[in-house]
């Protein structure tokens, strides 16, 4: 059962720390650095822990960290496991779950995305305020599958997945910096791992589509199963409107994390702060 198998796998972890994390941060590729700000962090490498699944995927180290964040008690998985690694969406979203029975209230999700809207240049930053999940709109789901009343609600609310309280904080720390653009959009997911076609891009911004990637909405989708509020931060890393002349690899979306991870570490630490600061 996926209830026990959480169960197993959080006490496996307490028996590493004490910390009681507050807030739980998913790390997306080549972001991982963050995790240098982590103050007396435990690490413990995922494959130490029952039932985690193990990160394939470069720029993605594979360990679950716990410490101090700006002096707030967190949890960080430093890397995440995909869909598109042969994983079954149930197992690529079971660490939100160990998250949030170790105590974490409040997710920030990161990942690094193509910039479908032209505005969105590499370097530039994105809130998700919604998203648009294409694998659970056809039946890839997270929540698919036998209910068990102990993992939350059958049919979770996610019109408002988005906390509107945070993306105004995370706004407000942002203005502290001006080198950061910092935009509010639409991430759509992809299965993913080729990129997409010039029509499949067209055909997404034409839905609504600001950003897109291959992660984060299922991990939202189990994040408000379990009432965790949600803030969602996309790095653009490069342009996919479709009409580039050259076309993108992994290699460029890490080489464009790497060149802002100072910006991005400020930007998490102030917003870590501030949820500090208000429990």
């Amino acid at each position: 059962m996926l209830y026990d198998q959480v169960v197993e796998a959080t006490q496996a972890i307490q028996q590493h720390t004490e910390v009681k994390p507050a807030l739980a941060i998913i790390l997306g590729s080549g972001l991982g650095d963050l995790a240098n700000e982590i103050r007396d962090a435990v690490a413990i490498p995922y494959s130490e822990i029952p039932h985690f699944a193990q990160s394939t995927v470069v720029g993605h180290a594979g360990r679950l960290l716990i410490g101090t964040l700006s002096g707030v008690p967190v949890v960080a998985m430093q890397g995440r496991f995909h869909f598109y690694e042969g994983h079954p969406v149930h197992l690529t979203t079971l660490p939100v779950r160990v998250m949030r029975l170790l105590g974490a209230e409040t997710l920030i999700v990161s990942n690094a995305a193509g910039g479908v809207n032209p505005a969105y240049l590499p370097g530039h930053f994105m809130l998700l305020r919604d998203h648009i999940y294409m694998p659970g709109l056809a039946g890839g789901s997270p929540l698919v599958g036998p209910h068990d009343e102990r993992l939350g609600e059958r049919f979770p609310a996610v019109g408002k997945a988005y906390d509107a309280e945070l993306r105004a904080l995370a706004h407000e720390v942002a203005d502290r910096y001006p080198e950061i653009t910092l935009h509010e959009g639409v991430y759509t997911m992809v299965a993913g791992p080729s990129y997409e076609t010039p029509a499949e891009l067209a055909f997404l911004r034409t839905i609504g589509t600001d950003a897109v990637g291959m992660s984060t909405a299922p991990e939202v989708v189990v994040a408000r199963q379990v009432g965790m509020r949600v803030l969602g931060i996309s790095l653009i890393t490069n342009s996919a409107t479709g009409s580039e002349a050259a076309e993108v690899n992994h290699a460029e979306v890490l080489s464009t994390a790497d060149a802002v991870r100072t910006k991005f570490a400020n930007l998490v630490m102030g917003i870590v702060e501030r949820i500090g600061a208000q429990v």
